[in-house]
C-alpha cells in the first residue's frame, strides 16, 4: 500500500495557475473515452497537442482505475447528483497537473507484475513510466474521497526542446 503522497508534488500556488479544466464523469467505462476527448480539447486549446499521446494515456489509465477501483460495484449516479469521478487538468508555466477525484478512501495499490503482456494490472506502472511522477492524497472537509494526480514537466516558455 502507498502511503499518501505530497512529496513528489512540487508547491503549486493555486493563484498561479494559467489554466484550468474539469469535467465530471459518470460512473460508466465509456467515461474514460469522454475523459480522452475532453483531454484533447483542452490541450489543443492551450496548445499543447503535441503532449496528447502521453497525457491522454496517463489520463486513460487514471480515470480507468478511479471507475474500477474507485467506486462501489453498484454505483449508479442519481438524476441531479455530482457525478463520483472529476478529471481536473491545471497548467502552470512549466508543469501541467492530471488529477482525477473519486469517492474511495483506498490508497492506489501498484501491482508487481513481470507480465508485461497481461490486459490488466499495469496502470499504476504506465502512470509512473510516462508522468514525471504521482502520488495521491486524501480529501478534506466538505469533500470526501481522494486525488490521485500525475504530473508533467514543460520546457520552458522559450526554450526549445531537445534535438533542436
Amino acid at each position: 500500500m502507498l502511503e499518501p503522497l505530497r512529496q513528489g508534488l512540487p508547491p503549486l500556488d493555486p493563484a498561479a495557475v494559467s489554466d484550468a479544466a474539469s469535467c465530471a464523469l459518470p460512473a460508466r467505462y465509456e467515461a474514460v473515452r469522454e475523459a480522452r476527448r475532453f483531454t484533447r480539447r483542452t490541450l489543443d486549446q492551450w496548445d499543447m497537442g503535441d503532449r496528447f499521446d502521453d497525457v491522454c494515456l496517463v489520463v486513460s489509465e487514471l480515470v480507468t482505475n478511479a471507475l474500477r477501483h474507485g467506486l462501489p460495484a453498484s454505483t449508479v449516479c442519481a438524476t441531479g447528483q455530482e457525478p463520483p469521478v472529476r478529471l481536473h487538468l491545471m497548467r502552470w508555466t512549466e508543469r501541467l497537473v492530471c488529477a482525477v477525484r473519486d469517492p474511495s478512501h483506498d490508497s492506489p495499490v501498484a501491482r508487481e507484475t513481470d507480465d508485461f503482456s497481461a490486459e490488466s494490472g499495469r496502470g499504476l506502472f504506465l502512470v509512473d513510466s510516462f508522468s514525471d511522477s504521482w502520488g495521491w492524497h486524501p480529501l478534506a472537509g466538505a469533500l470526501s474521497g481522494k486525488v490521485v494526480w500525475a504530473l508533467f514537466r514543460l520546457p520552458r516558455p522559450g526554450s526549445r526542446p531537445h534535438g533542436e
